[in-house]
């Protein structure tokens, strides 16, 4: 039998090792602007929750406290304009990545089944099809896709990598059109509480949804809003059958969320300041790289959301990669995302603001 391994494409960061080492040869040091993981500290709040709840000797439950589970509820009415929410509706994971990776294989998706996503995309969309053996399929517009066999149909707004928002109309015609043909969406909505040209609306607002969340379900993470990458810390709303199955899938799977881990979360889901103390900080940055992309001769394109600039020289991304990582900046290949972002990069705004002046200074000397 082939390993699994062989059903997946190569580790795209792997791939930009040599560029940063480029980079990082630099005498003032890297900038790095690829991956995108936080750097600011996690919110003194989530510390102190964190702590407190370090006594935790026993098996936490993959449902979560009720705590967590009132906690969930209340950030999605409050954020989202969900309603009519139970404990039901919701459920903790282990980090999004994590979940969309495995999440077809606990769906009971595999081989003859197919798993539809963005022609942009997050690569872990596709290797979450390839893992479970079923086909991937991508799209300009998910309503186009024939809908036979098509078992699961993935959303992103905000957009990774573009930063581009999904206008209510259009989700709603995509939810309307899902239900229609029996599809379950799940819908990436990691980096809604950071819109800065237009508001990201959830699939799970009353005028996306209809009041209903049949078929549909949200997948939300504290990674970017509130600087835990590091805690693994994620959840999803929506349709209670399919979370249902879930858990009961993910009981055999000891997929829990550890103890100290979720009181952070309930913590950091009750406190917005930090929220919005963090948006100041890369609203700022944002500006500054953007300006200074611009006056070097880059066109940046969407990004109205998300922690990312999708911009492009109009060259191969990689020869943008390599002229960039001389000046000892690194960025990633557009072409991580999908063939059709050959000739643009993604740079993240997640540097410190010591590093992103640093980033600007080298761009417009």
């Amino acid at each position: 039998m082939p390993p699994l391994s062989s059903r997946l494409p190569v580790f795209p960061w792997d791939r930009l090792e040599p560029y940063k080492k480029t980079a990082a040869a630099h005498p003032d040091g890297i900038v790095d602007l690829s991956v995108g993981t936080p750097v600011d500290p996690v919110p003194g709040v989530v510390r102190k929750a964190l702590a407190a709840a370090g006594d935790s000797p026993g098996y936490p439950t993959v449902w979560g406290t009720p705590e967590l589970r009132d906690a969930i509820v209340g950030w999605s009415e409050r954020r989202l304009g969900a309603r009519g929410l139970a404990h039901t509706h919701v459920l903790p994971v282990v980090g999004s990545k994590e979940l969309v990776a495995w999440l077809p294989i606990q769906l009971g998706i595999g081989a003859g089944d197919r798993v539809a996503f963005p022609r942009l995309a997050y690569p872990t969309y596709e290797v979450g099809a390839r893992l479970a053996g079923a086909e991937p399929v991508v799209y300009d517009s998910p309503r186009e896709v024939d809908p036979e066999g098509l078992r699961l149909l993935w959303l992103n707004s905000p957009s990774n990598p573009t930063g581009r928002v999904l206008p209510k109309e259009e989700l709603r015609a995509t939810v309307a059109w899902a239900r229609e043909h029996g599809v379950l969406v799940f819908s990436d909505e990691c980096y809604l509480e950071l819109g800065w040209e237009t508001e990201p609306v959830s699939v799970l607002h009353p005028d996306v949804c209809g009041g209903s969340h049949e078929g549909i379900v949200a997948v939300h993470s504290l990674s970017k809003r509130s600087n835990l990458a590091g805690y693994r810390a994620a959840f999803l709303v929506g349709d209670e059958g399919v979370l249902e199955e879930l858990l009961r899938v993910r009981k055999h799977g000891g997929m829990m969320v550890p103890a100290p881990v979720q009181a952070a979360t309930v913590a950091a889901l009750g406190d917005d300041a930090h929220v919005a103390e963090q948006r100041e900080r890369y609203a700022a940055r944002r500006s500054a790289l953007r300006t200074a992309l611009e006056a070097s001769g880059f066109r940046i394109e969407h990004s109205e959301a998300s922690l990312y600039l999708w911009a492009t020289r109009d060259e191969p991304c990689w020869e943008t990669v390599e002229e960039l990582a001389r000046r000892g900046v690194l960025v990633a290949p557009g072409d991580f995302y999908g063939p059709a972002g050959e000739r643009f990069v993604r740079v993240a705004f997640t540097a410190t603001d010591e590093r992103v002046g640093e980033a600007v200074r080298r761009l417009t000397a």
